[in-house]
C-alpha cells in the first residue's frame, strides 16, 4: 500500500552502513556536495562526532578512529573530497564476507555418530586383534551410544550400537552382547532431578 505523504524505510534506497541511520546518511551526501575542501572539512570532521556517538561500540575495537574514517569514506560513496586523516585506502574489507567454514561433519555418513567415530570405525578395520583393540572397541561402543542418546533418537538399543559397528567395520569388529557391557548412558532430557540436588 502506497499512502501519499507516508514515507517508508522499505521505499528508501538502502543504507550501506544501517548502524549509523539516515540522518548521518543524508549528512554524508551533505558533505559531499558543499563546494569547498574547507566546508567539506568540517562537516566531515562534525559527522565523525556524530557517528561516534551514534555507533560506541565502535570505540571498542583497536583502531576506533580508523574505523570510523573508514565508514564515513564508504557513506560518501568514495565521493568525499577531503584531507583524510587516516589511510582509507583498504577501507573496502570492512565489507567482504569472511569464507563459509567447512560443516565439521562434512562428509560423515552418519551425522549421529559424527567424523571423528567414522575415523575410530576405518582404523579398527586394520587392528590386529589384542587387548589394544579391545579397548578401542570398548571406548567405540560406548561413544557411539552417547551420541545416539545426544541426537535423541529414541533409540539406545545395545543391538543397534552392535550392529552399527560391525556395519561400519565391514564385519571386523563383533560385539558379544552376553558378555560386552556398556557404561551406564542417560539419555538427555530424562534425568529424573534434571541436574538438582533435592533439599533434605
Amino acid at each position: 500500500m502506497n499512502i501519499k505523504g507516508l514515507d517508508y524505510n522499505t521505499q528508501r534506497e538502502k543504507l550501506l552502513m544501517p548502524e549509523y541511520g539516515r540522518e548521518i546518511q543524508k549528512m554524508v551526501d551533505h558533505a559531499v556536495s558543499l563546494p569547498t575542501k574547507e566546508e567539506r572539512q568540517l562537516c566531515a570532521e562534525t559527522i565523525i562526532r556524530l557517528m561516534e556517538n551514534k555507533n560506541p561500540q565502535v570505540q571498542e575495537s583497536v583502531n576506533a578512529e580508523q574505523a570510523l574514517w573508514d565508514h564515513l569514506y564508504l557513506m560518501s560513496q568514495k565521493q568525499l573530497d577531503i584531507d583524510w586523516p587516516f589511510d582509507v585506502s583498504e577501507a573496502e574489507k570492512i565489507l567482504s564476507k569472511p569464507q563459509p567454514m567447512a560443516h565439521p561433519t562434512g562428509g560423515a555418513r552418519m551425522r549421529h555418530y559424527g567424523r571423528l567415530i567414522e575415523e575410530l570405525f576405518e582404523k579398527l578395520k586394520t587392528m590386529p586383534e589384542g587387548d589394544e583393540r579391545d579397548e578401542l572397541v570398548r571406548l567405540t561402543a560406548n561413544q557411539m551410544k552417547r551420541n545416539l542418546a545426544a541426537w535423541g533418537h529414541g533409540s539406545m538399543d545395545d543391538e543397534k550400537v552392535a550392529d552399527d559397528l560391525a556395519r561400519f567395520t565391514d564385519g571386523k569388529i563383533q560385539l558379544d552382547l552376553s558378555s560386552f557391557h556398556f557404561e551406564n548412558t542417560i539419555p538427555m532430557g530424562n534425568s529424573k532431578n534434571n541436574g538438582k540436588k533435592k533439599n533434605k
